[in-house]
């Protein structure tokens, strides 16, 4: 049950018109599910100029309305029931829920789940009864209470911030409207704030922008002849860095039981350092839980998940003044068990990798950066401006140097 539409409009004779829109509101994804249920029968909602002008007709309510029409006043079309059919360029849009209280016209225009043709039984139509409690509910909230013209604007300009908790999508959720009126805060604004369709609620608080940049950075690095080092950055902006922020070497051997690890890791001089975390993951695939361990690094932290075969070197939130940081050592396994040890169909033998996981604040390695005080914004309010960037770490592998062919992107995503 989901309604296509609404509209308040003001019966006003003696006017060119007739009649003014008060108050109109739109659910666009109500609006697709009645192209898809209507098939071929479907006919679109009409902008509110064609729509006030067939429903004045239809309701008999314009001035020069006085001769008969057949197709509106024959017998065969006696209305009991507040429920028209519109004929607007050609194509009659039906159901519309409408009627007259107070010199103002409630109308809506129900989601009908089937094809319109041949029409449906109205039994049928589920959205035409929610229609009627959702009119009767804004009509109770206009006029409880409402001494004059002034309330009834003030009331009007309520209507779409009540809506979208009252019917958020088109779906209503309580016809008592005078609920939401109490669980929402209405700013004193001169100009309505318009809602994204998303959002049932306005924001409480002081208004503000926040503008992010965040960079990814992805790198492969083999320390080969003939093999070039890759990297890319991406983000907000596509663009080529001139290096990668942190150049490395991985070494791995195997001798007998155990394996000789190598690692040395460098931070780029024009990179910022002053890192939010920096840790590098040395997995070991397809082997046996780690049960014996020695080591020797110049900088940082090792720790040890023995039954996940894997290292986390913990370098911190900064690298050393000389910008280099080492890790050299030995590592032997105990006997493999498929249903604990992780398992890697590339990662055999001596293909092996590390993987950097970093983020930098504020900063960015292509210099992009938001100009909070150039952001212009058309708001009623003067809202805080806040702009935020960062650097974070996607895909950066380090493969040892040892690994008899290097493993590309599209590789790891077999």
């Amino acid at each position: 049950m989901a309604q296509r539409a609404v509209w308040l409009i003001s019966h006003e004779p003696g006017t060119p018109l007739c009649g003014t829109v008060r108050f109109s509101r739109r659910y666009p994804t109500v609006e697709k599910r009645a192209r898809v249920f209507n098939g071929a029968s479907y006919v679109p909602v009409p902008e509110d100029g064609p729509f006030l002008k067939a429903l004045l007709f239809e309701l008999r309510l314009l001035d020069d309305d006085k001769d008969f029409v057949e197709s509106r006043d024959s017998c065969s079309r006696i209305n009991k029931t507040s429920i028209y059919g519109l004929l607007i360029g050609g194509e009659e849009l039906w159901p519309v829920v409408a009627f007259l209280k107070n010199d103002m016209i409630y109308a809506c225009v129900p989601l009908v789940e089937q094809t319109l043709s041949p029409r449906p039984p109205l039994i049928s139509v589920s959205g035409v009864s929610q229609g009627f409690e959702f009119l009767f509910g804004i009509q109770d909230f206009l006029y409880s209470g409402q001494k004059n013209d002034s309330e009834l604007n003030t009331k009007l300009s309520q209507l779409p911030d009540l809506l979208l908790q009252a019917c958020p999508f088109g779906t209503l959720l309580d016809a008592n409207l005078q609920n939401s009126l109490d669980n929402t805060n209405f700013a004193s604004v001169t100009q309505p704030q318009k809602q994204p369709a998303w959002k049932t609620g306005t924001y409480k608080g002081k208004p503000q922008v926040s503008i992010s940049i965040t960079e990814k950075v992805k790198s492969m690095q083999y320390d080969k002849q003939g093999i070039a080092d890759t990297w890319q950055v991406v983000g907000t902006v596509t663009c080529k860095v001139p290096v990668p922020p942190i150049l490395g070497f991985y070494q791995m051997k195997e001798e007998e039981v155990q394996l000789r690890i190598t690692i040395n890791l460098k931070l780029h001089e024009s990179v910022k350092n002053n890192f939010e975390f920096c840790e590098a993951h040395i997995p070991f695939y397809n082997r046996g839980p780690i049960t014996h361990l020695e080591y020797k690094t110049s900088f940082g932290q090792l720790e040890v998940f023995r039954e996940k075969s894997l290292l986390i070197w913990i370098i911190g939130q900064k690298f050393p003044k000389s910008m280099e940081i080492s890790l050299s050592g030995t590592v032997t396994f105990g006997a493999k068990s498929h249903e604990k040890q992780p398992f890697d169909p590339i990662c055999t033998g001596e293909t092996a990798y590390l993987k950097l996981h970093f983020r930098i604040l504020d900063y960015t390695l292509t210099g992009c950066y938001a100009d909070q005080h150039s952001v212009q914004v058309f708001a009623s309010g003067k809202p805080k401006i806040s702009a935020h960037r960062k650097l974070i770490s996607s895909d950066y592998y380090i493969w040892n140097s040892k690994a008899p062919a290097p493993v590309t992107y599209g590789s790891l995503l077999l």
